[in-house]
């Protein structure tokens, strides 16, 4: 007669099905006097439902929408309400591997001093390979909802429902859930979180970034970025929309002239943010209205209208560009900003920008002899590991990195050979061009940066685009060329001309806007 019974899952929500499920499986089980809530501890008699919640580090994901400790919560009520006694047990997410029951069982000893057995516990899960590895170790399983026909709804078919705004949901899930995502709104949460058009499964923009080398690139960057946006800022209450590991919120942090003002850090990446909360939590600000918020401002509002005066965006909008629905998502992200703008207040915007004339058509030579030079791109990078794709990618001559970009770039790219006998030469429309020097050393992040585009706006577009919203352009704003990534990473393997030969000089690569909201609106 087993004492235990081990329930791994994920738990984001609960279901009638498996608190009937669960009672009856308890009841069967032991003594049902004892199988309740009813005091004492579990080796009293009677049978505990140990709750292994998986991924209990992860929120605001797809997979993973709601939060641990709300989680906990609802299992808890659920217990109460259905007569169960229970244990929750948090597991953090692992790396996939095929000793996942063996983790769990150790959390679970390491957690409550119960080393669970197949001599005193039974496994209830519905997922046939989890189940299997505890089958492996000699546990019976309960198969839940996969031992029931017809099947009913999982708990995660529930949440689908609800992310779709069925109402049915709650007649699906327990009362437990229902009441715990009423009060603390985890029922807009999932909407949010679920529906949202960039993050991935994970919590990121991409599964192939390196968020360490972001990091660091960040924090590397932080004094010059600061330095730029320094006298703009309106003291009050200061957004970095995008603000990666925290690190020129750091920098404002230590400003005497801010002390009053509020500082507050939104990231979507959830690698990010979590580093985020931990310097805070490190004691790295002595501003005690420092905030952290897990959002895509593309998800809605995050801010009430009128409410921020400095708004900070790094590298930030082609990445909206990039990952949303261009031009569009762009749009919607420079309204939010002016909605969520008090009247006077700034937006300062630094990020990469396309060439003018980004669509005329030039003529770009590059070099063959810094690299090897394969008769055809490779099509299969994406199945490599990354340290296998940077090796490859970075063995490449310039000219035959132009062909790998070409394979794994998700944007439209077009070229053709120009006449000339060592094959060096293409013509392209400027802005490709640009596109692909500008991003043809990123290869430790090869399959990530593929995905963006830098060149999809030039300053003349800015300038409609902000001032067609309602802001007014800072005359301090402007287009400007990192002359460092032309001497070094430009001039030495590439040359720019016109069509008939003519030499082009490099043009702007990046672009500093300082967007107001008139003080009248």
């Amino acid at each position: 007669m087993p004492r235990y019974l081990l329930f791994p899952g994920r738990h984001h929500l609960l279901t009638r099905f498996q608190a009937e499920y669960l009672r009856r499986l308890a009841t069967d089980s032991g003594d049902t006097a004892t199988a309740g809530g009813g005091g004492g501890d579990s080796d009293g008699g009677g049978v505990t439902v140990v709750w292994a919640v998986t991924s209990a580090n992860h929120e605001n994901t797809r997979r993973n929408p709601v939060p641990y400790h709300r989680r906990e919560a609802a299992i808890e009520r659920f217990s109460v309400l259905t007569g169960l006694r229970s244990v929750v047990v948090p597991v953090f997410d692992t790396a996939e591997t095929d000793r996942f029951a063996e983790v769990t069982l150790k959390n679970v000893a390491a957690a409550t001093g119960r080393e669970l057995t197949p001599a005193d516990t039974v496994v209830a899960c519905s997922t046939p390979e989890v189940a299997a590895m505890y089958e492996r170790l000699g546990f019976t399983i309960a198969g839940v909802e996969a031992e029931v026909e017809p099947t009913p709804a999982r708990p995660w078919d529930v949440l689908l429902r609800l992310a779709a705004g069925d109402p049915a949901w709650r007649e699906l899930a327990h009362p437990a859930t229902v009441d715990v995502y009423r009060r603390y709104r985890l029922d807009d949460l999932v909407r949010a979180v679920v529906n949202d058009p960039v993050v991935g499964d994970e919590g990121g923009l991409t599964a192939t970034r390196d968020y360490r080398t972001y990091a660091e690139a960040f924090a590397d960057a932080a004094q010059r970025k600061w330095s730029a946006v320094r006298e703009h800022v309106r003291p009050g209450r200061i957004v970095d929309v995008g603000c990666g590991a925290g690190a020129v919120l750091e920098l404002a942090d230590r400003e005497p002239a801010l002390r009053e003002s509020d500082l507050i850090g939104v990231e979507v990446a959830r690698h990010l943010f979590e580093e985020c909360v931990h310097k805070k939590a490190q004691g790295f600000f002595t501003n005690p209205n420092v905030f952290f918020y897990r959002r895509n401002v593309l998800g809605g509002a995050v801010f009430a209208p009128r409410s921020v005066d400095t708004t900070l965006t790094f590298a930030l909008t082609h990445e909206i560009w990039s990952y949303g629905d261009r031009m569009a998502s762009l749009r919607r992200f420079v309204q939010a900003i002016y909605d969520h703008t008090v009247p006077g207040g700034v937006w300062i915007n630094s990020d990469v920008c396309g060439p003018d004339g980004r669509d005329r058509t030039v003529r770009l030579r590059l070099s063959t002899e810094d690299g090897t030079n394969p008769a055809r791109p490779r099509t299969d990078l994406a199945s490599l590991p990354p340290e296998e794709v940077a090796a490859y990618v970075g063995g490449l001559s310039t000219r035959a990195r132009l062909d790998q970009f070409a394979v794994d770039y998700r944007f439209p790219l077009t070229y053709r050979p120009a006449v000339d006998a060592s094959g060096a030469v293409v013509e392209m429309t400027l802005g490709d061009a640009m596109d692909f020097l500008t991003r043809k050393d990123y290869t430790d992040n090869w399959l990530s940066e593929t995905r963006e585009q830098f060149c999809g706006l030039e300053y003349a577009d800015w300038k409609a685009l902000l001032a067609d919203v309602g802001f007014e352009v800072d005359p301090a704003s402007g287009p400007t060329r990192n002359d460092w990534i032309v001497t070094n990473r430009l001039a030495p393997v590439a040359g720019l001309s016109t069509p008939d030969g003519r030499a082009l000089d490099w043009p702007v690569t990046h672009v500093f806007l300082v967007a107001r909201r008139p003080v009248n609106t």
